[in-house]
């Protein structure tokens, strides 16, 4: 055989090798919107790539199904419109009364948060009563369900991919099983309404029985909170009207403003305008 009928020869076996390499890798990191069944087996692939064990790989996402209610939820999201005055007016007279009760029934356990994170407790109860009416409305979409839906739908698919991870590496630590994990339909998890990877980076074991849950367990959803808050530089201390740098930090829990600075006036009112 001539030499560059060979060399031919070589370069084409080269090409389908690589080829195949390139096949099997689009294959473990189908992208969004394709045949499900092999975008999650990517899923799978990469979540066992980041040290997840089987067992949470398998309970998480054995059989999970995207959801057509998330996505309906997701594309029908519309721009905040309501001014600050309708919002603050809406939100905090009715949760007013109740977080000063709140306040006043945790109130060793705020003063106890306060002085390890430098929070204070009328600013947690107010993120606490926005968010879920203190624990009333934590919501009842699935997880893992949720996330999935929302990675493979196209519209986010970067952001909630990753959320997947964090909600199995919960799962992995032994927090929650994914059984438990139900929350908001964007993903948002327990009564103050973390993210998965924030759950990961700021859960606190506050009622030491060895496992941080911040659906059933106050002492850990409010610690957890403060936590938080002190992680993207809360200063113990100061004030958090608008303007200041703990309003800085309180956008980081939500980008609104309109939002956030309905935090700062309920949390004004419940420490009484100081």
């Amino acid at each position: 055989m001539r030499p560059r009928i060979v060399l031919r020869k070589w370069i084409a076996a080269s090409c389908l090798l690589l080829l195949g390499c390139v096949c099997a890798s689009a294959q473990a990191t189908a992208p969004c919107g394709g045949d499900f069944g092999t975008w999650l087996q990517g899923v799978k692939t990469e979540a066992a790539a980041q040290g997840i064990s089987q067992r949470a790989i398998q309970s998480g996402l054995g059989g999970i199904t995207p959801d057509p209610a998330v996505i309906a939820h997701d594309h029908a999201q519309g721009v905040f419109r309501q001014s600050f005055e309708q919002f603050s007016g809406r939100m905090i007279p009715p949760r007013l009364a109740r977080g000063a009760k709140m306040l006043a029934q945790y109130g060793p356990t705020f003063s106890k948060i306060e002085q390890q994170f430098g929070v204070p407790g009328a600013v947690i109860v107010a993120i606490w009563g926005l968010e879920t009416d203190y624990g009333a409305g934590n919501g009842n979409f699935a997880t893992i369900r949720s996330l999935v839906s929302l990675a493979y739908d196209c519209r986010r698919p970067d952001k909630f991919r990753g959320e997947i991870f964090a909600a199995l590496k919960i799962v992995d630590r032994g927090d929650m099983a994914p059984a438990d994990m139900h929350g908001a339909w964007a993903g948002e998890i327990g009564q103050t309404q973390f993210l998965p990877s924030s759950y990961l980076k700021f859960a606190v074991d506050y009622d030491g029985n060895g496992r941080r849950d911040l659906i059933h367990s106050v002492p850990d959803v409010l610690a957890s909170t403060a936590n938080y808050l002190k992680g993207y530089g809360w200063q113990r201390g100061q004030p958090w009207g608008e303007g200041t740098p703990n309003f800085q930090v309180l956008l980081l829990w939500n980008a609104s403003q309109v939002y956030t600075k309905t935090v700062a006036a309920f949390a004004q009112q419940l420490s009484g305008g100081q």
